[in-house]
């Protein structure tokens, strides 16, 4: 019998008292009684809205049945066809706006679990030690990947199931990317990301860490002196924006990057790791989006009393998923909305004491279609701090764009590429955030397929042409 309860199971979760005083996941995952219950809220619609809402292309309705059905394992294998990162996707997709924003059963309720159930399926394969993956057989061309985040892997993974020996480049001492360094535990446990990782090299995938394409070998040599028939560049933007605004560079001023490396990458968090960081009392986080949250979150966990997100629209545009939105203010977290810093200030040694604002207000839409901020005059007011975290955008590294003649990049410094991941120099594909800019896990793992399925009818053709 299918379930009609409007409302979603909700999964287990730490109370927030206690969340902020650890790093350990927030959000459990089902019961195998849970995940059968929500399985059968699953209507298995005919013209499959949800498959559509999902960059690469899960086939939901078939995994959930599976569940549903009991053959977990089934649903496990079912995902991974088109998913090589199942566990981290059911973490930190923002499915509310993808398969689970698709879903009938949201029209007059809440829509099915959808990534709490692939999530259930990965973690139950993982703690059964279901199968292993199997290497399929060499069709003897080598393609290279620069960067292991969601991009490269994704891309990695659809080339080792069609017979490609694929090498990856992560310029890091740990494959993952922004997996591993963005993301902070408690969403996203370094665990998941090992075993995935762990999954693509039981494929035959080979990855080669603290190895900078651009110093260590440029892209012209990976291809000319090394033999490899193609280039899918994946290696995200890292460069952190500044807001250019007085004080920036006082001590107490990180960007989001740096500050979430240094917690997620290097353990901060951790008393027996000697990573610097500032144990601040007071924090304002600068932007409203996961990297926001994700910063904000981890500041309240290694003590702060008090954590501001400062940003400059309403809590209307705020781009955050609203489950983080939603944990972060369980957590106490102050939202300051329609609020802009324009000044920090310091104290005689250099060291933050506070960050001078003005309030906003919401004109006219912009080219991105939200209501663009405009300043109040004479509202200018102070919040006494001792650190500020920026957190309002990346940009890619010019490093590769630079070392590579004819590999074009906007005015942004993203590289140019189509849909296809087709770049404007031969035999380089590209996708993720080198190209978009700073997105979604699941938007670049999309790229990484798209440019493998491109890759694959790439060398195809040149086989084809007669010598």
């Amino acid at each position: 019998m299918p379930n009609m309860n409007k409302t979603k199971l909700p999964a287990p979760e730490q109370a927030p008292d206690v969340r902020i005083t650890n790093f350990e996941e927030v959000t459990g995952t089902y019961t195998p009684e849970m995940a059968r219950e929500e399985a059968q809220r699953c209507l298995n619609c005919k013209n499959r809205p949800c498959v559509d809402g999902c960059p690469v292309n899960v086939q939901i309705p078939e995994f959930i049945k599976l569940i549903a059905d009991g053959d977990d394992e089934g649903a496990y294998a079912k995902i991974s066809e088109t998913n090589a990162l199942p566990a981290v996707c059911g973490r930190v997709c923002p499915q509310e706006s993808q398969c689970e924003g698709k879903c009938i059963r949201g029209i007059k309720g809440e829509p099915v679990g959808i990534g709490r159930l692939e999530r259930y399926a990965a973690d139950t394969h993982r703690e059964k030690g279901g199968s292993t993956p199997s290497v399929p057989a060499s069709n003897g061309h080598h393609i290279a990947i620069v960067g292991s985040g969601p991009a490269g892997l994704a891309c990695a993974g659809a080339l080792a199931q069609k017979g490609y020996e694929v090498t990856v480049y992560e310029a890091f001492h740990t494959p993952g990317g922004v997996l591993m360094y963005g993301i902070p535990e408690f969403r996203l446990p370094k665990s998941i990301v090992a075993q995935e990782v762990e999954n693509l090299t039981k494929m035959g995938v080979t990855i080669n860490t603290n190895s900078i394409i651009g110093r260590l070998f440029t892209i012209e040599e990976l291809i000319n002196e090394m033999g490899y028939e193609a280039v899918f560049i994946g290696s995200g933007a890292g460069l952190p924006r500044f807001m250019g605004i007085p004080g920036e560079a006082l001590v107490g001023v990180y960007s989001a990057n740096e500050f979430l490396t240094r917690v997620n990458l290097m353990k901060a968090y951790k008393e027996n790791y000697d990573t610097p960081i500032k144990k601040s009392q007071r924090v304002a986080v600068i932007g409203g989006g996961n990297v926001a949250m994700d910063a904000a979150r981890s500041a309240k966990r290694l003590g702060a009393k008090e954590v501001y997100i400062v940003y400059r629209r309403s809590e209307v545009e705020l781009p955050a998923r609203a489950e983080e939105v939603h944990h972060a203010k369980q957590e106490g977290i102050i939202f300051k909305f329609l609020t802009s810093p324009v000044e920090i200030h310091g104290d005689d040694k250099g060291i933050v004491r506070s960050i001078e604002c003005v309030e906003m207000e919401l004109g006219e839409p912009d080219a991105s279609g939200r209501r663009r901020p405009k300043t109040k005059e004479g509202s200018n007011f102070e919040i006494p701090l001792d650190s500020v975290i920026m957190a309002i955008g990346t940009t890619p590294n010019p490093l590769i764009t630079a070392t590579t003649p004819g590999l074009d990049a906007n005015s942004h410094g993203c590289i140019v590429a189509d849909e296809d991941g087709k770049t404007t120099h031969k035999a380089v594909y590209a996708g993720g955030d080198a190209v978009t800019g700073a997105a979604t896990v699941i938007l670049a793992m999309g790229a990484g397929r798209q440019a493998a399925h491109a890759i694959d009818e790439y060398v195809k053709s040149k086989v084809a042409v007669p010598q």
